[in-house]
Order: structure tokens, then C-alpha cells, then sequence
């Protein structure tokens, strides 16, 4: 098979050839859209799901879509411990611009706003040369957004982006990856910002997308939140969308899959979009000739596994402490006890496809004090490596990973 042909997209965020199984999210958010820009009353919209599920490709698609609907859009990836509003001002400033507004001085009194928002990043004592230039070409406009406290000046900034987006007969929609890693502060001001948006029906949007325990960040924040969002739970593919994300590109380059290849790429891939994706590109690339089948799989999926070991599970792993290693080591031997009949230690139940553990069981497991584990756990959290989508239990936010662990990492 010719690897210049390939189809197959294993990246981070990269869109695939065919995004299948997101089609129902895709009409929906049509209809939001539509909805907002009539002045009918919607919410905003977050994603979850573990890692590799494709959130971020569907917030990319999401907005295409916003862009189409001749909406004005910007995206910001949120980073844990940074200040929210210079990558938002950013974000906002190019949203403004999308929607190309002729009303030039009502355009310029909220750029005013927006820059003075962007300049409240800075201490107020910070000299000229150490002030961010926020790169809008107006003068600041005081008294409005710059109070200080980003809730308030939240509000203030997005009633005035929405309302001019209203006069123009279009809407705005801000995009926010990773959200879950947004300060506490600055969440509490997003949803009280949307909720003042929703209280007037204006046209202006939060999508976000974060890991499985991003609703009870929210939640913790603002105790309405969870009437203020739509949640949708991104999840692995289905057997049939699987295969239609492998056959339908596939059939373009006038190749295709045998039925027995099918079914050993849904048993090694679990239907996860990067897998599915990471093992196509690798089945393509060992096949002789077209239709691949599942002898051409078996020979691809070692080649298929060392690239996922190094690029998608092992960087992660590296990126934690010692103290943190062995405690994702623990709870993946607890993973795999948690698979047998009976076992005292773990819970079985699955939380967004994976078996979640008990912090109890896990100390127990180390002979540990649960308090003397706090730190391994805050740190993973924060790095985004597990999860606590309930009080007392944890999970990894990567699929396979603690097979992953198992087979590659000794204890």
C-alpha cells in the first residue's frame, strides 16, 4: 500500500478523514445556533470525556460550524494557573473582527472595553514597559470591564460583545478546550457571565471541553451550573461508526478492509478515536495490497502499540514525579483486580469506560495513609493524568493507560 496515500490522522486535535459518530452533535449544535440567533433561550455546552475520544476535534468542528452560521468565534486552550484574561481578550478580539461589523463606532466602544479588560491583567503599579498591549487599535474605555474583579468585569464584557453581536443580527461563540484546567475564579465568572446572557437572551456562547470531572468543577463554582450547561459525554465509537471511520476514507484511495481486519481493529482499538486512527495508519502502512486483513493487523499492531507507548502513554508518564508513578502504577494493578469476581478492593463500575478505584482501597494497596497520598493525587490531577469524577475515587483520564503501565513499566 502506497504509505503516501495514507488517510489515517493519529495527532492531537487533528481532524480524521471521516468524523464518524458525531453526527448527532454536530445537527444539534445547528439548531443552537439558529435558536440563539432567533432569540430563543439556549444554554451553553460542555464536553467530556476522556482523553483521545476527540473532544478537541469536535470543538474545532463545532466552530466551523459557528463560522458558517456567519457567527464571530474565538478559542483559547486554558492552562492551570494563568490568568484568564489576556488569552480570552485575544480570543474576543479576533470574534469581534469575524463578524465584520459596519457599525464602526459601536464596534469601537466595545474594542475600548475589551482593551481595558485585557489591561487589568497587569498590577496596577506595573510600569508601561512591563503592560501587556492587548493589539486593538482604539483607545481604552474606562469604567466599564476594568473594575478588577473578573466576575464583574466578565459580565460587564460580555453583555456588550453580545449586545453589539445582536444589533448586527449574528452571535458570538467563545470555544474553551480544556476547561476543567481554568482557575477557580475565572470559572465562577464564566458561569456567572453566562448566566446573566441567558437571563437576557443574549447571542453569545460557551463551549467548552474538558475531562470526565469538569461538570463537578463547575458545579463547586457556581451551584447553578448545572442547569446553565449542556453536558455531553463524548465517548468511544460504536462498532459501526468505528468502521466507517476506518472504511469510508479508505474506499476514497480505492482500498478497503476485510470484515475478520474490522473486527481484530475494534478489539485492539476499543473503538477510541486516536486508536482507531494510530492503528489504520499502521495497518495501511504493513499491508501488501488491498483488502487489508487481519493477518496484515496482527503484523501492524506492535507498530501501532511502540508508537502510542512513546508518543500518547509514555510523554505522560515522564511527565510525572516518582511519587506519582507509583501511585498510577498502584491504581492500574487495582484496574486489573477490579476485572475479577469478587474483589474487596476495587469498584467495578465504570465511569466513562474505564473502572474507577477507591482511594481507600489504593492506600491500602501501598500500606499507605490515605492523607500521605494527597500530594501523588493533586499532582496527577493537575498534570491531568487521573481523575475524581466522585469523592473517594480515582480513575486515568487516558484510555489503556493502565494496561499500558502494566505491560511497559516495571514496579
Amino acid at each position: 500500500m502506497d504509505p503516501i496515500r495514507n488517510p489515517y490522522a493519529p495527532g492531537a486535535g487533528q481532524r480524521p478523514p471521516e468524523l464518524a459518530g458525531r453526527d448527532n452533535e454536530l445537527r444539534s449544535f445547528d439548531v443552537v445556533l439558529e435558536r440563539i440567533a432567533r432569540g430563543r433561550p439556549e444554554r451553553s455546552l460542555v464536553l467530556t470525556g476522556l482523553r483521545g475520544v476527540g473532544k478537541t476535534v469536535l470543538l474545532n468542528s463545532l466552530r466551523s460550524s459557528a463560522v458558517r452560521a456567519g457567527w464571530g468565534t474565538g478559542k483559547i486552550e486554558a492552562r492551570p494557573d494563568t490568568d484568564l484574561r489576556r488569552p480570552l481578550a485575544a480570543a474576543l478580539h479576533l470574534a469581534i473582527r469575524e463578524l465584520g461589523l459596519q457599525d464602526a463606532e459601536g464596534r469601537d466602544q466595545v474594542l475600548g472595553t475589551l482593551k481595558s479588560f485585557a489591561q487589568r491583567s497587569a498590577p496596577s503599579n506595573a510600569k508601561l514597559r512591563d503592560r501587556w498591549q492587548a493589539g486593538i487599535d482604539v483607545p481604552a474605555v474606562s469604567g466599564r470591564a476594568d473594575s478588577g474583579d473578573i466576575e464583574i468585569d466578565l459580565v460587564e464584557l460580555f453583555s456588550d460583545i453580545a449586545g453589539l453581536a445582536q444589533d448586527s443580527g449574528r452571535g458570538v461563540a467563545l470555544f474553551i478546550d480544556e476547561m476543567q484546567d481554568l482557575r477557580p475564579e475565572d470559572v465562577s465568572a464564566l458561569c456567572a457571565a453566562c448566566h446573566e446572557l441567558s437571563q437576557q437572551s443574549l447571542p453569545l456562547i460557551v463551549v467548552g471541553a474538558g475531562l470526565p470531572h469538569l461538570p463537578a468543577v463547575l458545579s463547586a463554582s457556581k451551584s447553578y451550573s448545572e442547569r446553565l450547561f449542556s453536558y455531553l459525554k463524548i465517548d468511544r465509537l460504536a462498532r459501526d461508526q468505528a468502521d466507517r471511520a476506518l472504511r469510508t476514507p479508505a474506499l476514497e484511495e480505492e482500498a478497503d478492509f476485510t470484515a475478520e481486519a474490522l473486527e481484530a481493529l475494534y478489539e485492539a482499538t476499543d473503538g477510541y478515536p486516536y486508536f482507531v486512527q494510530a492503528y489504520g495508519k499502521g495497518a495501511w502502512d504493513v499491508a501488501p495490497q488491498s483488502p487489508i486483513t487481519a493477518e496484515d493487523i496482527e503484523v501492524a499492531a506492535p507498530v501501532a502499540q511502540s508508537e502510542l507507548a512513546v508518543g500518547f502513554f509514555g510523554s505522560r508518564y515522564e511527565r510525572a514525579t516518582p511519587a506519582e508513578r507509583e501511585y498510577m502504577r498502584a491504581l492500574a494493578e487495582l484496574e486489573a483486580q477490579s476485572a475479577e469476581p469478587d474483589c474487596p478492593e476495587s469498584t467495578p463500575r465504570p465511569i466513562e469506560g474505564d473502572l474507577v478505584v477507591t482511594t481507600a482501597a489504593l492506600a491500602n494497596h501501598l500500606g499507605r495513609k490515605p492523607q500521605s497520598l494527597s500530594p501523588a493525587r493533586d499532582g496527577l490531577m493537575k498534570k491531568g493524568l487521573v481523575y475524581s469524577a466522585e469523592r473517594g475515587r480515582i480513575a486515568f483520564t487516558v484510555p489503556h493507560f493502565g494496561r499500558y503501565l502494566r505491560a511497559h513499566v516495571d514496579s
